[in-house]
């Protein structure tokens, strides 16, 4: 069983172009071939806990305004596509309290998922304080159903990967 580390995002990432001192950003890699779109279509079929855990956030935050849905276009679960290429999918959205971003890449064998966030208030500090054990447990997770989906692509049950 293959699982994820931490590790540093490859300076090839178009998402260090939007990092500056004071956000936050993680990362975790594992092995794997697969591109990007795929390895995101299985990152984010979260486990039924993390799908109850997705649903408890959507309830809490509703009331103050933030995003619970992607809404119109291209997304991948809750996460817009904001920019797609073959080493690299960047999915994420502007909100009032933070802006974040997500990056799947795949290159020399690896693939990484990394986060990051610009807070833009007390509350943006507060929300990232708050989510970051959940959000640590859930990026790790989909890292490790990442690297041990079978990687001839042929992914017939996603159920299966959880």
């Amino acid at each position: 069983m293959n699982t994820a580390r931490p590790t540093t995002l490859p300076k090839g990432s178009a998402l260090w172009a939007r990092y500056r001192d004071g956000d936050f950003m993680d990362c975790y890699g594992a092995a794997s071939r697969l591109p990007p779109r795929q390895a995101a279509n299985i990152a984010f079929h979260l486990p039924w806990w993390g799908a109850i855990l997705l649903s408890l956030r959507n309830l809490i935050v509703a009331p103050f305004g933030l995003k619970t849905t992607a809404g119109a276009g291209d997304a991948i679960g809750l996460f817009p596509v904001v920019s797609e290429t073959d080493d690299e999918l960047i999915l994420g959205f502007d909100d009032r309290h933070l802006d974040f971003r997500i990056a799947l890449r795949n290159e020399a064998g690896q693939v990484f998922g990394a986060t990051w966030v610009r807070c833009h208030n007390r509350f943006g500090r507060f929300y990232l304080r708050c989510v970051m054990p959940v959000h640590v447990l859930l990026s790790r997770n989909a890292i490790a159903r990442v690297a041990n989906a079978p990687q001839d692509g042929a992914i017939t049950d996603p159920q299966r990967h959880r």
